[in-house]
């Protein structure tokens, strides 16, 4: 009931004090983005955290001038492959072979099977399956947060094309799919603090199927 307890919590924060987050926290937020599973293991995007204030001053206005964006402790980008390659595949393949400390004859015919499938598709499908993959371990530093009881505010509303050159992110084959913003909410600056949670009612939400 503890994480139930910090989900009903959370809320998507509109104002932020500027208090700074412990880094230990900040660590298990990151690392709970780290361990979400992704499609093949792949991983196929990656997180910039960001504190330094002049550079989420240049974000901002490319954030409807979100107030958290500058407000926050931390803000986190989630930018994904631009594209799968032969290399960014066999890399992760690799790395798996090296950790586990052998070589799986169904592993590697499922590499083949990647090699052969990923990237003969267009650049555009392969970034809009990639940039899923960050979703899920979006949702995964959206739930650590909420645990740890920082406040965080999911943000698509941005101009991702504007945010990729302030990172310098087409020179890294990546694209920026989402914001993170961590820190600590204003209660006295923000409106939601105090309203209900609004969710739609289990038995409108869920079907069971037996």
């Amino acid at each position: 009931m503890e994480l139930i307890n910090k989900l009903n919590w959370r809320f998507a924060t509109k104002a932020m004090n500027r208090e700074k987050v412990p880094q230990e926290k900040v660590d298990k937020i990151l690392e709970a983005a780290r361990l979400a599973p992704t499609s093949s293991g792949l991983q196929p995007f990656e997180i910039f955290v960001i504190t330094n204030q002049e550079v989420k001053e240049q974000i901002k206005p490319h954030a409807w001038n979100q107030p958290q964006v500058t407000d926050c402790s931390h803000l986190l980008v989630f930018a994904a492959w631009d594209n799968y390659t032969e290399e960014r595949i066999n890399n992760m393949f690799d790395l798996t072979n090296e950790i586990r400390g052998f070589k799986n004859e169904g592993w590697e015919n499922y590499r083949q099977m990647l090699l052969s499938t990923y990237p003969q598709r267009s650049a555009e499908e392969n970034f809009t399956h990639a940039a899923k993959q960050a979703y899920i371990s979006f949702g995964a530093a959206i739930i650590a947060a909420a645990f740890e009881e920082v406040d965080s505010t999911p943000m698509e509303g941005f101009s991702p094309d504007a945010v990729d050159e302030i990172l310098n992110l087409k020179e890294k084959g990546l694209k920026s799919v989402l914001l993170l913003p961590i820190g600590y909410r204003e209660a006295s600056n923000d409106w939601l603090v105090n309203l209900a949670k609004v969710r739609k009612a289990k038995e409108d939400f869920i079907t069971e199927i037996k």
